[in-house]
């Protein structure tokens, strides 16, 4: 396959809008792959690298080079590439990495640069894509989608069962069974304003804590403990607490989700950056532990002594799990059995409020009859948790690309100091529409005060209303924290940068 079919599909995904023809389009691309090709393709889709990261920095990335005038990369050759980039280190790390990335720039034309700049740099991302390069491959293989869809959540790899389906059509599917050891892609909840919408969305439901920790797939097997993230990362080795706690449930094997977080000797949670620092140490986990004990808490059952429990209610699996695993390990919950009953409403905010109160994130509702499906397939888990907003100043903004080129896209937002300075707290290109770019990069090229390779500088007066999940530590940016998951709200041409958030008002948002 050539990344030029790959990079002009991937744009022609994005330019429409009509479902039918993005699956059209991926279905035409998949049909000409050779099976060892798919699981690149459909990660590079999707705007992933398999490496994840390779070390590249945005100045080395934006470095100019003259363009091939001929697309004749093929996509193993860029995997090639850029796997020997994720693999250098040590001294003259940085220079080798930018002598390897020139040569693969050079080979590629213009249009396969702007793609490869894109993907590299993580702006290419289009998650949702994941659901419909199921679509388009079952198309491609003339299989059903409903059953590509189950292999991929078993299989735990779009790539992988992407790659067993071009080779030997749909009967491999029947490969794909839920085993014991094998970690499955995890179930994900939409978002709701509220639990009243939540509940009223669901019908009879369950509403459940919504923690703030790492998600943990454990596997029991017997003596044998393994434990994955939601990502399918396993980190067994790293978390001796969920293997205890595994070694204590009423099951000789058991499948189960759930969440792993830290609690301060109040019994509060810790904030999330402190439970990330702990499950991503792997020196001395003995050490770690003692300086940060972890708890964890298990929400769902998946299998148990042999049985896929998979296509039972959420009703059942729970009434299942509590069989398995002591109540002191098992999440909070409410039932609501009657969603009109105007006492069982109450009752699901007053526990929500109860939830917050003890400083967790917020609730998770359930449809009770919803069986379990990876990912955000339905609507059959709906988050509620409160939206953060912060009215922030634009310092500088970067050059886009792609659909963006030539669009200042990625805001450098910061807030405002005692001295009337403002320090930066993060970037974020989303939230936004294709109106607000254009309006935004007239704007802000009045506002310059300085240009770059990568962007510009502009004066500290335009006030941007920015959303976000949480405020967390960072020795990146002067004020010492970050936004997680920011997003563009809407302009606020009504405010002046005197009236911005202050530094002081963020980090009090940090738990």
């Amino acid at each position: 396959m050539l990344l030029a079919d790959l990079a002009r599909t991937s744009q022609q995904v994005t330019a429409t809008s009509a479902r039918s023809q993005k699956v059209a389009l991926l279905a035409r691309l998949f049909a000409t792959a050779e099976p060892s090709e798919a699981p690149i393709a459909v990660t590079y889709l999707a705007g992933r690298l398999p490496q994840r990261r390779i070390g590249v920095g945005w100045r080395t990335l934006t470095e100019r080079h003259s363009p091939a005038p001929t697309g004749l990369l093929t996509v193993a050759e860029v995997h090639s590439v850029l796997e020997r980039i994720a693999a250098v280190s040590g001294k003259g790390a940085v220079q080798q990495r930018r002598e390897l990335l020139a040569t693969l720039m050079t080979a590629a034309t213009e249009e396969e640069q702007q793609f490869l700049v894109r993907l590299i740099s993580g702006e290419l991302r289009q998650g949702a894509l994941d659901a419909l390069a199921v679509e388009g491959l079952a198309a491609a293989a003339d299989a059903d989608p409903a059953e590509v869809r189950r292999a991929v959540m078993l299989g735990g790899s779009l790539g992988s069962v992407a790659e067993a389906l071009l080779a030997r059509g749909p009967e491999a599917l029947a490969e794909y069974r839920l085993t014991v050891g094998r970690p499955v892609q995890p179930m994900l909840a939409h978002s709701a304003k509220d639990v009243d919408e939540a509940v009223g969305r669901l019908g009879p439901c369950a509403v459940e804590e919504k923690l703030d920790g790492i998600r943990v797939q454990v596997h029991l097997d017997g003596d044998s403990v393994r434990v994955w993230t939601r990502t399918l990362d396993e980190i067994t080795d790293r978390l001796p607490e969920v293997r205890s706690a595994a070694l204590g449930f009423a099951a000789e094997q058991a499948v189960v989700d759930g969440e792993v977080i830290a609690l301060d000797e109040q019994g509060r949670p810790r904030a999330f950056q402190d439970v990330a620092g702990r499950v991503g140490s792997r020196v001395d986990v003995s050490a770690a532990q003692a300086s940060l004990p972890l708890s964890v808490v298990f929400f769902d059952l998946l299998a148990v002594d042999g049985e896929d429990v998979l296509d039972l209610t959420t009703a059942d699996r729970h009434a299942r799990l509590a069989r398995v695993v002591p109540e002191t390990q098992r999440v909070r919950r409410l039932v609501v059995t009657d969603p009109m009953d105007p006492e069982q409403r109450s009752a699901a905010r007053e526990f929500t409020a109860a939830v917050r109160q003890r400083g967790h994130e917020g609730v998770v509702v359930k449809a009770l009859d919803a069986e379990y499906r990876a990912g955000r397939r339905g609507s059959s888990w709906l988050k509620v948790k409160p939206v953060h907003t912060l009215d922030l100043v634009v310092l500088a903004a970067e050059w886009g690309h792609g659909r963006r080129t030539g669009k200042l896209s990625n805001l450098h937002l910061g807030a405002r100091r005692p001295d009337g300075s403002f320090a930066m707290l993060g970037k974020t290109f989303k939230g936004l529409t294709d109106a607000v770019l254009e309006w935004q990069t007239e704007r802000l090229q009045e506002l310059t005060t300085a240009t770059h390779d990568w962007g510009v500088t502009v004066r500290p007066e335009l006030v941007v209303e920015i959303a976000f999940d949480g405020v967390q530590r960072s020795t990146r940016y002067p004020a010492g924290v970050t936004l997680r998951f920011a997003r563009v709200v809407r302009y606020r041409e009504d405010k002046d940068a005197a009236e911005a958030d202050t530094v002081e008002s963020v980090v009090a948002l940090r738990v």
